[in-house]
């Protein structure tokens, strides 16, 4: 049986699907907050369970029975690591066959821009390795389509403005490193493996801007812009003040090839080449 924490996102969600392919739904639980939510797979067969992360009682009552845990990373920066600690001692208490883990690719911690909201997965990381439970880590790069939310989702009349210099990022579509997962999950010989899960090319915003003029048949221009000038305008627009400095945090890290890493293991876990990057923006633009 494998639980899926995060199953109503878009991760957990093609996760879950992937899942489905190629095992019954009688093998797959997923973790849910509201039963609402969870009502679509509760009409495939998948056994639903609710807890949440913040309340052990409900995690121990969750994982009862339960082979291997998909940890996906909350969304909580202040407490995700405690929420973190709370699943895998969980996990250790039902004695779970496997945990695995959603982190991310950074080249180095200690000088991101980005280091409090990513201290908490390699503090994660630690703790599973600590539990004595056998693991595998999802160290992800940056997903294709979080472009949509950095360019805009309508670059073809505004342009890209950013502050990424010409810093690259190995982008990879969320629903491919979903399906990843999902293969390796079902995987029995895989234990205490970590995998950098990126694209197989690494690309610039003003990469991005050229493929979606030749895409579109617009013209779409990368401005370069100062960090002050973009968390300028990110408050015009209306942006609270903790999402301008975690996408900051995000632009900087990305101008100094924090995420610039390219590996095959996407490739291999897959086990085909990964959608190339100008169908992934065909993809995500509908163009």
């Amino acid at each position: 049986m494998i639980l899926v924490t995060g199953a109503t996102g878009h991760l957990g969600k093609a996760v879950v699907n992937q899942l489905l392919t190629k095992t019954g739904a009688n093998n797959i639980a997923i973790l849910a907050r509201d039963a609402a939510k969870a009502i679509d797979f509760k009409n495939k067969g998948i056994d639903v369970r609710i807890g949440d992360f913040d309340d052990s009682t409900s995690l121990n009552e969750a994982l009862k029975g339960i082979d291997t845990v998909l940890l996906i990373s909350g969304a909580d920066p202040v407490n995700r690591f405690q929420q973190h600690k709370n699943v895998v001692d969980a996990a250790i208490k039902n004695e779970v066959n496997r945990i695995a883990y959603t982190s991310v690719v950074i080249e180095n911690l200690s000088t991101s821009a980005n280091q409090f909201l990513m201290q908490s997965h390699f503090q994660t990381e630690d703790y599973i390795k600590e539990s004595g439970l056998k693991y595998t880590f999802f160290r992800n790069n940056l997903y294709t389509d979080t472009i949509l939310m950095f360019a805009g989702e309508n670059p073809f009349e505004t342009g890209i403005a950013l502050p990424t210099g010409n810093g690259k990022v190995g982008f990879a579509l969320r629903r491919e490193i979903g399906e990843a997962i999902a293969n390796d999950l079902l995987a029995t010989t895989n234990d205490n493996k970590t995998y950098e899960i990126t694209g197989s090319e690494s690309h610039s915003y003003a990469e991005v801007a050229s493929e979606l003029s030749k895409l579109s048949g617009a013209t779409v221009a990368y401005t370069d812009l100062e960090s002050n000038a973009y968390e300028d305008f990110l408050k015009q627009i209306g942006v609270p003040e903790q999402y301008i400095q975690m996408f900051s945090a995000f632009a900087a890290d990305i101008k100094n090839n924090q995420h610039q890493k390219v590996t095959n293991d996407l490739e291999n876990l897959l086990g085909r080449k990964p959608i190339a990057f100008s169908l992934a923006l065909k993809e995500l633009y509908n163009l």
